[in-house]
């Protein structure tokens, strides 16, 4: 986008917020200005500005802007393993941690048409029982989105819409209706429905689970930023925080701890004592260390800028840097591995021992002139170092191990030994190599920073590439529900085909359709039974050049006289014909233009009557 177009974008959005109360200044550009040229294209405006203009003009545009804008793309139990997880794990662990009669607050974040403010529902009606449910559970679902909100409201699915949900829950919870079905209305008092902007409005709070699926990766960090800390104030210390499959929140792992990231589930860090207004959370300036993923990742990454492997407390590779890939052949796949499952646990040592050493003295263990042999016959001389990587509270997180290639300075180490004589000169390459080694470790940090750089890019490109994604199903469905339009129209076509071929076959009289060039179009079964020749054989072929025992040549006037006049009345002759088998018989032939639509090409009947005593 031009700067031009980068300022009007910005003015637009200005002019929406200001004067609309549509507030997308927190979006990510790229999805936004993406969104918003689709409404100004259907509109028919080519600029920003102009679109500004038409927004004016046309007040029902903005309600047409805010649906193409706010993708409603949602199922029931999206992403089933990340909910199976949910049913198995998380909602067990909430009711265990409260009392009997203790309620339970959950709150659905962008809930579109309310499909997964109802897939809670059932999980936990499933858990608690039906009237500890209705009893004790309240699900809180928002939305921007007021047209969602009204269908969420009515709780009715198509029979599509409920193929996600099991033919139990679906007895269970949902009554039949035409469409498909209605979830049921003692259920349904439980689920509150409500509009909420995530960005401005003040957030829901005492949750015991707070479900906001593929939200934040519409918003830009800082935006992301201030909705996690509402999150973290609206959650009480225990509450769970379940995410869509392409958002993290490795930069705000001082809010909240890891349960399952592949699922992107997490569990709320208490840094924020519970009397601090949203506002407080928000502007807090520095929150208390807590461990999380994206910890371990930051004390691997401060650890060493050699080569260096990062290992849970449950022996999984939580992180490789490029020099350990590159060193030990190590892919982004082996990611969340055993690390006993990878050579590199066993050679050039077995690591796992150390790394239990090392948790067991608390200190890091140190191996000096490790040897290892390359795939040249070279023998490389390591320094491996394992550190355990612990909390403020000294509970062990996981383990660092750094392979440090230390071949150099050892034969250099074996020069100093072997010449005494040469120690001013070897004195002044190891002080080279020195200034190599930190500008290497410069370097080395500057990758680093790169990579992080990186790293967070791709984060980025992950979640437009999820936006994309959602765009897409949307326009799948859109195309779904025309597809079904066709194929009833298709159906009502084949039908009315079937029906004039019943009611042409059904003649006694012969009857031939012909174009305006005299191709015949129709050739109804009385006619094969008088000429013999199939409606297949005569096909798209001209009707005064067929042999078939009538004496066209004294119908053609009869044709050319009917295409050149608008309508008229039938023109008629009697000829002398053969039939099929060669008799003799009379046939009284009739031509009559076809009336039709004024823009399309005429057309002509021809009526062959046999004389009823000359029938053959």
């Amino acid at each position: 986008m031009n700067p031009t177009d980068d300022t009007q974008l910005e003015s637009l959005l200005t002019y929406l917020r200001d004067t609309r109360s549509l507030d997308f200044t927190g979006y990510k550009r790229a999805s936004l200005e993406r969104r918003i040229r689709k409404r100004m294209t259907a509109a028919g405006v080519a600029g920003f500005d102009e679109y500004r203009d038409h927004l004016e003009l046309h007040p029902d545009e903005q309600a047409r802007l805010v649906d193409t804008i706010l993708i409603n793309v949602t199922s029931f139990f999206r992403d089933e393993p990340a909910w199976t997880y949910l049913a198995d794990e998380v909602v067990p662990s909430i009711v265990a941690s409260k009392g009997a009669d203790e309620p339970i607050r959950v709150w659905s974040a962008g809930c579109a048409s309310g499909e997964e403010a109802y897939s809670l529902a059932m999980v936990f009606a499933d858990q608690l029982g039906l009237d500890a449910f209705k009893s004790r559970v309240k699900i809180f679902a928002t939305d921007t989105d007021g047209a969602a909100l009204a269908e969420a409201r009515k709780g009715t699915y198509t029979e599509r819409q409920l193929a996600p949900v099991s033919a139990r829950r679906r007895e269970q919870y949902f009554e039949a209706s035409p469409e498909g079905g209605v979830f049921r209305h003692d259920f349904r008092r439980q689920v509150i429905f409500g509009r909420n902007d995530v960005t401005a409005d003040a957030p829901i709070s005492r949750l015991d689970l707070l479900v906001c699926r593929n939200v934040l990766m519409y918003f830009v960090s800082d935006t992301q930023r201030r909705v996690l800390n509402r999150f973290h104030y609206a959650l009480t210390d225990s509450g769970y925080l379940f995410l869509g499959k392409a958002e993290t929140i490795f930069s705000h792992s001082d809010l909240f701890d890891p349960v399952n990231t592949t699922l992107r589930i997490f569990r709320c860090a208490p840094a924020v004592p519970q009397h601090e207004s949203p506002a407080a959370v928000t502007t807090t300036a520095a929150l208390p260390f807590r461990a999380s993923s994206g910890a371990l990742l930051d004390l691997a990454a401060a650890a060493t800028p050699v080569a260096q492997l990062v290992a849970d407390v449950d022996g999984r590779l939580i992180a490789a840097n490029t020099k350990a890939r590159a060193m030990f052949g190590i892919t982004l796949d082996d990611l969340d591995r055993p690390l006993s499952e990878l050579e590199v646990a066993h050679r050039p040592i077995e690591v796992r021992d150390h790394i239990t050493q090392a948790y067991s003295e608390s200190r890091p263990v140190v191996l000096r002139d490790v040897t290892r042999t390359l795939a040249d016959g070279q023998v490389q001389l390591l320094e491996v170092t394992i550190a355990p990587l612990r909390d403020p509270a000294g509970i062990d997180l996981g383990a660092s191990v750094t392979f440090a290639d230390v071949t150099e300075v050892a034969q250099v180490r074996v020069e100093l030994e072997r010449s005494a004589q040469e120690l001013d000169h070897a004195n002044r390459q190891l002080t080279a190599a020195n200034e190599e080694l930190e500008a290497s470790n410069e370097e080395l940090q500057s990758t680093n920073e790169e990579l992080e750089t990186t790293n967070e890019e791709l984060q980025s490109s992950n979640e437009e590439l999820e936006t994309t994604n959602e765009e897409l199903q949307s326009a799948n469905q859109e195309l779904e529900t025309m597809n079904e339009e066709f194929l009833g129209q298709t159906r009502q076509l084949e039908h009315a085909e079937r029906f004039l071929t019943s009611i042409l076959g059904s003649l006694p009289v012969g009857v031939v359709v012909v174009d305006r060039e005299f191709d015949v179009v129709v050739w109804n079964r009385a006619t094969e039974d008088l000429f013999g020749l199939r409606g297949d054989e005569v096909m798209q072929r001209s009707f005064l050049a067929l042999d078939i025992g009538l004496p066209v040549g004294e119908i053609g006037p009869l044709l050319h006289a009917a295409i050149d006049r608008d309508r008229g009345e039938r023109q008629q002759v009697t000829v002398d014909a053969i039939n099929r088998r060669g008799q003799p018989f009379t046939c009284r032939v009739s031509v009559q233009r076809l009336l039709e639509a004024p823009d399309s090409d005429p057309r002509l009947v021809v009526l062959m009557e046999p004389w009823p005593e000359h029938a053959p």
